[in-house]
């Protein structure tokens, strides 16, 4: 990529540089001093990308941003503007621009990605935990935020799983300059259909599992699952957890190496003689290849974690680190921020998780009872907005492990809160097992008035979230300090 030295120093990147279409049709060049899809984020000399959305097209606003001071605009249709560049498609074109605008980060870091409805969050942990414990400098993306090995940057209002091509190259870019070997980032099912990942490719992918979540941007499952598997067209190593049937249909489309893991003992690495308690869980790793076991201990409660753990090794595996090493990282694994995180631990305990599916749901929560004495009392809601079907099966999902439930709001949105929240009631079968309370705040100081000892409160749904979607607003709300302040007024000591 040609770029040219501004009098201080300094490198001018210029539209040819970054769009060579540009050039072929005769718009004139120009030096770019950013990229961006936001009309809100748009400053002078900035390209701007015309993305179509379900509410807004960037196009309506092309001549707009020009007058604001864009340098250039990429859209898919004339526009019958000067500086205008007409591409197929600029979904795809904005994640490759981006990507020149930054130097091309992601072809000078090992990108991995991970995939699935649920655990993605723990297993990107768990890589970056893996990796760190051998001697190697990675960052990391995803939902509970991003780190460059040199800034934290946690999860904001509305930035999404996979962040959009902009933030990403941009974070990519850092870790270049922060002396990153690898990135582990979560690669969410929306972020693939919409391409903001690019043309990067992957030095190894990992797929945790596939359930009912995101169909009202999907459609159907079939739909869900072809999205997933794109990153598996972009990899040479694809680890695959094949304990459900997508996983198994995943592993017979991929091309490359693939890895299984799994509990079943013929999968290329798998987990044998589980053993769980409130402490954690004991099993052995067996890898097939090599013929050899390995006693493990991992301090995360949960069988699911345990999955997620394989998939975790099956990556570290596939960049070269020591089987033995990674079971002695996985022993010091304390968790991810927001999934089974302790907010107080007493005479009773308080969990906070982000499990928002009636799969994560039936995980955890078998979990949790599975390690607790008393009762398991669970505050839960559905957020709006959002796929409708899978609410009755989160109640359902939640009745199976509790013993009493609140139903609550969790982001709302734009909807109905008591309709989301007689949507989700109507999975529970028996009426006298909960309550519903809209306002989430009484919901929690509820079950914490409630809880006896040896009891396990679950606050489920926001896990690292500090807001509430109310409409178009991000209201404050962190569960960690709204805990926090009903048992300090109890006279409770937290940890």
């Amino acid at each position: 990529m040609s770029t040219t030295k501004q009098a201080d120093g300094g490198v001018s990147i210029t539209l040819y540089d970054i769009c060579p279409e540009a050039r072929a049709q005769g718009v004139r060049d120009t030096e770019i001093t950013g990229v961006t899809d936001n009309t809100r984020e748009l400053k002078e000399g900035n390209l701007f990308v015309c993305i179509k959305g379900g509410r807004f097209d960037g196009h309506d606003a092309a001549r707009q941003m020009l007058e604001k001071g864009a340098a250039a605009v990429i859209a898919e249709r004339d526009l019958g503007l000067n500086a205008q560049v007409i591409l197929p498609d600029t979904r795809k074109a904005y994640g490759r621009i981006c990507s020149r605008f930054y130097g091309e980060p992601d072809k000078k870091l090992g990108l991995i990605g991970v995939t699935g409805t649920n655990g993605k969050t723990t297993t990107v942990a768990m890589i970056k935990h893996i990796m760190t414990h051998a001697g190697i400098k990675a960052g990391s993306i995803g939902t509970a935020g991003i780190d460059t090995c040199g800034n934290v940057y946690r999860s904001q209002k509305g930035i999404p799983t996979t962040p959009t091509p902009q933030v990403l190259y941009q974070r990519l870019s850092e870790m270049v300059e922060n002396g990153a070997e690898y990135c582990v980032m979560e690669a969410s099912s929306q972020a693939l259909a919409q391409h903001r990942l690019g043309d990067s490719r992957f030095i190894a992918a990992a797929f945790t599992n596939l359930t009912q979540d995101h169909l009202d941007y999907h459609g159907d499952m079939e739909s869900y699952f072809a999205a997933k598997s794109i990153l598996f067209t972009r990899t040479d190593n694809s680890v695959i957890c094949v304990d459900d049937e997508y996983g198994k249909r995943l592993r017979d489309t991929c091309s490359g190496k693939v890895t299984t893991v799994g509990f079943d003992k013929d999968n290329d690495i798998s987990a044998q003689l589980i053993r769980t308690g409130s402490d954690g869980s004991r099993f052995v790793l067996t890898l097939k290849t090599e013929q050899r076991a390995y006693p493990t201990y991992l301090p995360v409660i949960g069988r699911y974690n345990i999955q997620n753990a394989l998939c975790a090794v099956g990556i570290a595996l596939a960049i070269g680190i020591d089987a033995g090493e990674c079971v002695e990282a996985l022993g010091t694994f304390s968790g991810a921020d927001g999934r089974l995180s302790v907010l107080y631990r007493g005479d009773f305990t308080v969990i906070s998780d982000y499990a928002h599916t009636d799969d994560a749901l039936d995980k955890m929560l078998s979990a949790v009872r599975e390690s607790t004495q008393g009762r398991v009392i669970t505050v839960f809601g559905a957020a709006g907005d959002r796929d409708g079907t899978k609410r009755p099966l989160m109640g359902a999902a939640a009745q199976r492990h509790s013993d009493y439930m609140i139903v609550t709001s969790d982001n709302p949105a734009h909807e109905d809160m008591m309709s989301i929240i007689e949507s989700v009631a109507s999975g529970i079968t028996d009426k006298s097992a909960y309550t519903a309370e809209p306002d989430r705040k009484k919901a929690i100081e509820l079950a914490l008035g409630m809880a006896q000892s040896g009891d396990v409160v679950v606050l489920a749904g926001k896990g690292s979230e500090d807001y509430q979607i109310v409409g178009d607003e991000y209201l404050p709300f962190s569960e960690k300090e709204i805990v926090k302040s009903i048992l300090q007024g109890k006279g409770k000591q937290l940890i």
